[in-house]
């Protein structure tokens, strides 16, 4: 529970200027060598094993930042603390966070996907995003240098020598990146729960303090330390069984880090689709004469449609559809599935095909993958995320045939040429501003690999990547799968990276591609 002088500096943090930026502490120099015979073996050349240390007035007015950076971009779609979503909260509150989180509200059609898509539940939903951590990348020896003018350390010699000796022995002699003074209320707190590991402070002979106040020196965040970089693998040993198992399953913690890269590879090297104009939405509601309802007629339940029946027939009818989104198919309506030029069914691996850069769903999917790496991944990279993810919402929705006016949207009306002028025009400002974005994600995916995982584990990741329109034989063909699957010979590929989506089809771990 937290302590009432934590709330009440936490609530004062809350209150400092924005534009406060994060300065970093640069890593402490070594007392002694590295003496684990691990560490050599299992960090490539370019990671040496170090401490940096964030002060802590510095990092804590970095995660107060951050946090109202969030509140700022979620504001709207956040539902009053009496609304009953958030009923019991302030029971909660008392036993657990003392904030004034709420939930999002789920019939507001900007925000609601952040809880449909994304997980984003309850006051938790928010809670999570808030939540602060430093950025891998400190870790890495290439950006470390960038960093070190920007230190800041006021402990003496001796206490560095202190620090130094507990965050080692903590992270298994890995090093990290140590928030001075953070204690264990701040992890799921103001902190991310994931990847934060305290710091104890040692006494005689590396006994942990037994005084339960004040006994962290900090908390540490490495993601090598987080996946178990410190316990070797024999790979010489082929009959070693615990030791195939537990590389096989690192293969499967890897694959879902590999997908993302590769996902986000092949958008950066798209070419946009500038004339799809949103029609995912009205595809949805497409009924034509004789045609079942569609499945999907219930979406957005909460609000009335702005156009005709007819008119959305029409619109959908004029030139066909054109929607890369391999995702957004299967909320088509099965009428409207043979009118996309792209396919009416899809496999999941067709993603790394049809995925490309003018796609606002793709822009979306930057917080699906951002999220992927919380705990590890630079927070002011998550909020750019965020802001371009409701952006992106905001046109997906003001192109809709909903009418969501109501919501602060306002209208874009593709079924005229006006608006389909103007949907293109916002189209390639989003996609120009998602750019950047997508280019960060991608180099923090990249970094975090090199430091999570062994070099050798990540080979063949590139299997998923090749040029744009390929794929290799070795990640489709069932046979090849299914060997490397069980075997832990190579890349891990996920069961539903072989499924299919259709019109008001299934999930897709529900629809698996069948192997004869």
């Amino acid at each position: 529970m937290t302590s009432s002088r934590s709330c009440k500096h936490l609530i004062l943090l809350i209150y400092l200027s924005i534009s406060l930026q994060l300065q970093v502490a640069s890593s402490l120099s070594s007392p002694s060598p590295i003496t684990s015979n691990t560490d050599a073996a299992m960090l490539s050349s370019t990671l040496t094993p170090k401490i940096i240390t964030i002060s802590e007035i510095i990092w804590r007015k970095a995660a107060s930042n951050h946090s109202q950076r969030i509140r700022q971009l979620l504001q709207p779609g956040l539902t009053p603390l009496e609304h009953n979503f958030n009923s019991g909260k302030s029971k909660r509150r008392q036993q657990h966070y003392i904030d004034d989180w709420t939930a999002l509200d789920p019939v507001n059609p900007i925000y609601n996907f952040l809880i449909e898509y994304y997980g984003l539940k309850g006051a938790k939903g928010p809670r999570r995003l808030a939540r602060w951590a430093p950025d891998p990348k400190l870790l890495w020896e290439e950006h470390c240098n960038e960093m070190a003018s920007s230190i800041v350390s006021s402990s003496s010699s001796v206490e560095k020598e202190q620090l130094y000796k507990a965050a080692m022995k903590a992270s298994h002699g890995l090093g990290g990146v140590l928030l001075e003074n953070a204690n264990i209320d701040d992890i799921g707190g103001t902190l991310h729960m994931r990847g934060g590991v305290p710091v104890p402070i040692m006494v005689e002979e590396g006994d942990p303090q037994e005084d339960t106040e004040q006994q962290l020196h900090g908390v540490l965040y490495n993601p090598a330390v987080f996946y178990n970089r410190h316990l070797p693998l024999n790979n010489n040993n082929n009959n070693d069984k615990d030791d195939k198992e537990r590389k096989q399953q690192l293969l499967k913690t890897i694959a879902p880090f590999q997908w993302y890269t590769s996902i986000l590879k092949q958008t950066l090297n798209s070419d946009p689709i500038l004339h799809c104009y949103g029609l995912h939405e009205w595809a949805m509601q497409y009924h034509p004469e004789g045609a079942d309802p569609p499945p999907s007629a219930k979406y957005q339940s909460s609000l009335n449609l702005r156009v005709s029946r007819q008119v959305i027939n029409d619109t959908v009818e004029r030139k066909g559809v054109r929607c890369t989104h391999v995702d957004a198919l299967r909320f088509f309506a099965p009428a409207a599935g043979p009118l996309n030029h792209h396919g009416a069914s899809l496999q999941r691996m067709d993603q790394l095909r049809l995925e490309q850069k003018g796609c606002v769903h793709a822009h979306m999917d930057l917080l699906k993958i951002g999220l992927k790496l919380q705990g590890f991944i630079d927070s002011e990279l998550m909020v750019d995320i965020l802001e371009v993810a409701l952006a992106a919402r905001k046109l997906d929705v003001e192109a809709s045939p909903y009418d969501a006016t109501e919501y602060g949207a306002g209208i874009v009306p593709i079924e005229t040429n006006e608006g389909r002028k103007v949907y293109r025009e916002r189209q390639i400002g989003l996609m120009q501003r998602a750019e950047s974005v997508r280019q960060r994600l991608l180099d923090a995916y990249e970094v975090f690999m090199k430091i999570a995982f062994d070099e050798s584990l990540l080979l063949g990741s590139d299997e998923f990547v090749g040029g744009r329109g390929k794929r290799t034989p070795s990640v489709v063909d069932d046979n090849v799968v299914t060997s490397k699957s069980n075997t832990g010979d190579g890349p891990y590929v996920a069961p539903e990276r072989l499924a299919m989506a259709e019109p008001g089809g299934l999930p897709w771990r529900k629809n698996l591609i069948e192997k004869s």
